[in-house]
């Protein structure tokens, strides 16, 4: 496996919005620690175009996004500085190859987090505030025909981040937030903060502990998305989608 050409080729595909096949097709034997390799190569590359680091995404922590893609546990990706996007934007869809939508609880670390052995009330001790969110995710894998290491390589399948402007003090319990996300007026979906690993703050436990071999820490800013609460839907130029969470308030975005 040569992590430098799948990296490029998966650049290509971002900057062209032409997909490509599987890498799990190109590369059969591909793991998921080959995958993650995969990911770094092609961060450097977007951070050599002026991109920076502002966090990280979680992927597949619910269970209807697992079996979505039919994988059977959750991955992570670069939340990248050009992905953030503010509450209410218009987005253009042309700069998308096949995105879908989810709405998801962020959460903001105001104490550095390093694992192993990180556990959901240290998380908790770490984070500073929780802020509504919408993921729109995006794969540069031809027909979402992905298995977990063509996700995980391909940045965990982000496109962008939309966001509330609005922080919380998390003085409260992430798992019992509920949640209810319209599509052009209708009610599509629902869902609650215990769809990500059980808890939002489990979910950025597993991020650190998962980070550790890689010797990665989280620090104080950092902005972590932790995983659909519902099975994401298709968008559209012209549609619009908000999400109302508990205690977090709204969150969202109109396309073109």
């Amino acid at each position: 496996m040569d992590p430098d050409a799948l990296a490029q080729a998966l650049y290509d595909a971002r900057r062209t919005r032409v997909p490509i096949r599987p890498l799990t097709e190109t590369v059969p034997e591909m793991t998921v620690a080959d995958a993650y390799a995969v990911q770094q190569r092609l961060v450097e590359r977007l951070m050599a175009d002026g991109d920076r680091l502002v966090g990280f995404k979680l992927g597949l922590t619910s269970r209807p996004m697992q079996e979505m893609f039919g994988v059977d546990q959750p991955d992570y990706g670069p939340l990248l500085s050009s992905m953030v996007l503010s509450d209410g934007v218009e987005v253009d869809l042309g700069g998308f190859i096949q995105p879908k939508i989810e709405a998801e609880i962020a959460l903001v670390l105001e104490r550095p987090l390093r694992g192993p052995g990180v556990t959901g009330v240290e998380a908790a001790r770490a984070v500073g505030g929780a802020v509504a969110a919408l993921e729109l995710v995006d794969s540069r894998i031809a027909d979402w025909k992905i298995a977990l290491p063509d996700t995980i390589a391909d940045l965990a399948s982000c496109g962008a981040a939309i966001l509330s402007s609005r922080i919380v003090p998390v003085d409260f319990e992430p798992r019992l937030v509920g949640m209810v996300i319209d599509h052009n007026g209708a009610a599509v979906a629902t869902g609650a903060g215990a769809a990500a690993l059980g808890d939002p703050l489990a979910a950025v436990a597993w991020l650190a502990n998962t980070l550790a071999p890689y010797d990665v820490t989280l620090e104080p800013g950092h902005l972590i998305m932790t995983g659909s609460l519902h099975a994401a839907f298709d968008v559209s130029p012209g549609d619009v989608v908000r999400a109302d969470f508990d205690r977090l308030g709204s969150v969202s975005v109109r396309f073109r």
